[in-house]
């Protein structure tokens, strides 16, 4: 198998349960359509407070100290989210998904502009922010095997038949954003090396589970945050362990 071909499998998954979930969503009741995405937005919620328990991780203590971990966590969202609001990155997803939107459907109605975009944003941030969608490329660029992605694959897929049964096609153009960010991944970890200790991991899985849970609120519209302008503290977590590390 070439590097890669996890994520396209991954990508397989995530198309196909859209366009499942999206046939069969319009024979639902909104009533049930509204209680998958609630149910949805609970389990992400859970698994983001799981991400978040990566704050006790060992490796990460050691590395910045008993205290340090949610000063590490504190810092990578300040910075992170002040460097992707500045840029904008919440906005500029939501044109590239009102852009595919025209490009792939009809339905000029706003509702459907609105919900086709809102499944492009929701289920990127979704299925490209987790533990997995950072290690699982970066396992098989690393020459690791692509498990971590056939897995997730398959949680994605169930994630997006309901997703998309909700709100629509918009779901299944995120295949699109986990394969360019994805392999991406995979291409640097092909080309870098090892490079990740596992405080850095837990760093990283960590700032996940509070962008996870962001989308959970967001989902369940107890409030719209802005998870897509907090998209670079998941870079600035492990970069703040590795700089605490050098001065210990």
């Amino acid at each position: 198998m070439f590097p890669g071909v996890g994520t396209l499998i991954d990508a397989a998954a995530i198309a196909g349960g859209a366009s499942v979930g999206s046939l069969a969503g319009h024979r639902m009741p909104q009533r049930v359509r509204d209680a998958l995405t609630d149910a949805l937005a609970i389990v992400i919620a859970v698994l983001g407070g799981l991400n978040v328990v990566s704050l006790t991780n060992p490796d990460l203590k050691r590395a910045v100290g008993a205290g340090g971990a949610t000063l590490v966590l504190t810092g990578a969202l300040v910075v992170g989210t002040v460097i992707g609001a500045g840029l904008h990155i919440e906005g500029r997803l939501e044109v590239l998904g009102a852009w595919m939107q025209k490009k792939l459907t009809r339905d000029e109605a706003p509702g459907a502009r609105a919900s086709f975009i809102e499944g492009f944003v929701s289920t990127s941030l979704v299925v490209g922010i987790g533990p997995l969608a950072i290690l699982g490329p970066l396992s098989e660029g690393l020459g690791q095997g692509m498990e971590q992605l056939v897995v997730k694959g398959a949680i994605d897929g169930c994630l997006c038949v309901a997703f998309a049964a909700s709100l629509g096609w918009g779901v299944a153009a995120a295949a699109l954003t986990v394969l360019v960010v994805q392999e991406s991944i995979t291409a640097i970890g092909a080309t870098v090396g090892s490079f990740l200790s596992g405080a850095e991991i837990a760093a990283i899985t960590a700032v996940g589970g509070i962008l996870l849970l962001g989308i959970a609120l967001r989902l369940l519209s107890i409030k719209h945050v802005a998870v897509g302008n907090m998209l670079p503290a998941v870079v600035f977590g492990p970069l703040i362990v590795w700089i605490v590390t050098l001065f210990r």
